[in-house]
């Protein structure tokens, strides 16, 4: 099994809200100065429509929903094209999905909320344009059903077409688009303050960690500290500050070291990884080798504690992952325990990785 696969299949990795990495600021084909223009977004046009098997609908819900919830964070909104902005937010909600080519696949394109190159049945696609930039950021929220005829018989609704867009609204209510608008503008400020908000959500409020994690904003910093002490943002929390600067090395030794939440551990120990990795930092091999085989260590943060040691090669992990891999070979089960079995594998590819010979010529 490869890296990245066993690592997909740590649950704690994978964001509850159901999201994969989306915080796309700063993208390569902008210039320095787009790159200023979008950080500087502050009034923001929306154009909606909605097209049904029957032709163009009324798309005034759709509309209100977009700009509640950009105004949500802090952006001054508006409908009317002729007022002053900065950006056009695009919204367009389709009955049936129209059929606009091939999609190109790999980076954003193969995201959860992107475009599906499949999917034909009732679907929004959120736009932005800057300017006369044509940008290629799109996102795509769909219903829970494709074929809106059949779906509206069951739900003894008259007009499918009418159900598909209410449906479609209920969507763009639980959609993410707003935060990774945000995050794709390069606007930490706007996200720390929702995510400080009372009446953020939770589950929002992990979105917002995940997304300043990935953005590596060092605003952040203390606020991911703060979500530390929220269990339900911890673990989350945790995953973010492996992306940021070397700043958040302390805080996940701590982590590791003093956790009693097990699935919180691993995630520091990813962290660790991460950051000794990026910044080749061997500030990171004494704790994660300390907490290798500790007594009572939980076998899911062994395994990646081992995957981290990996990653941040240096000789004093040879030893003790010789010494993990033979504790491990003794080991019979019948049937093969599949955690053991993730251990023995991320064990194995560590020492491949720090016990090569011209490593350290």
């Amino acid at each position: 099994m490869t890296r990245s696969g066993l690592t997909a299949a740590i649950g704690f990795l994978v964001l509850q809200v159901g999201l994969a990495s989306s915080a796309s600021a700063y993208r390569d084909y902008f210039t320095e100065a787009q790159k200023t223009e979008l950080a500087n977004i502050r009034s923001i046009v929306v154009e909606a429509l909605a097209l049904t098997d029957k032709g163009a609908g009324n798309a005034d819900g759709i509309r209100d929903i977009v700009l509640r919830r950009m105004s949500d964070l802090g952006y001054i909104v508006s409908s009317d094209p002729g007022v002053p902005h900065d950006v056009v937010v695009r919204v367009k909600c389709e009955q049936k999905k129209t059929w606009e080519g091939t999609a190109s696949a790999g980076g954003d394109n193969d995201l959860l909320d992107a475009p599906s190159r499949l999917w034909k049945g009732p679907a929004c696609q959120v736009t932005y344009a800057l300017g006369n930039l044509k940008v290629k950021w799109q996102k795509e929220a769909r219903t829970d059903f494709e074929d809106a005829t059949q779906a509206a018989q069951v739900a003894g609704a008259p007009d499918p077409g009418a159900y598909a867009m209410s449906a479609l609204r209920d969507a763009l209510e639980a959609h993410d688009f707003p935060l990774l608008l945000t995050a794709e503008w390069g606007q930490p400020d706007r996200l720390l303050k929702f995510l400080d908000s009372p009446q953020t959500s939770q589950v929002r409020k992990l979105k917002v960690i995940s997304l300043l994690g990935e953005m590596a904003a060092d605003e952040a910093l203390p606020h991911l500290k703060e979500a530390l002490k929220d269990k339900d943002l911890a673990k989350e929390a945790a995953v973010a500050l492996g992306n940021m600067g070397k700043e958040g090395i302390p805080v996940l030794i701590d982590i590791l070291r003093y956790s009693k939440q097990p699935d919180l551990q691993a995630a520091a120990a990813k962290g660790l990884g991460d950051l000794g990795n990026i910044h080749s930092d061997s500030r990171v091999v004494p704790p994660l080798l300390e907490m290798l085989d500790a007594p009572g260590i939980d076998i899911m943060v062994q395994t990646e504690i081992a995957w981290a040691l990996g990653r941040v090669p240096d000789r004093r992990s040879v030893e003790p992952l010789f010494a993990l891999d033979r504790k491990l070979q003794k080991i019979r089960n019948d049937p093969p325990d599949p955690q053991i079995k993730k251990l023995k594998e991320a064990v194995f590819w560590s020492i491949k990785q720090v016990y090569t010979e011209d490593q350290y010529s």
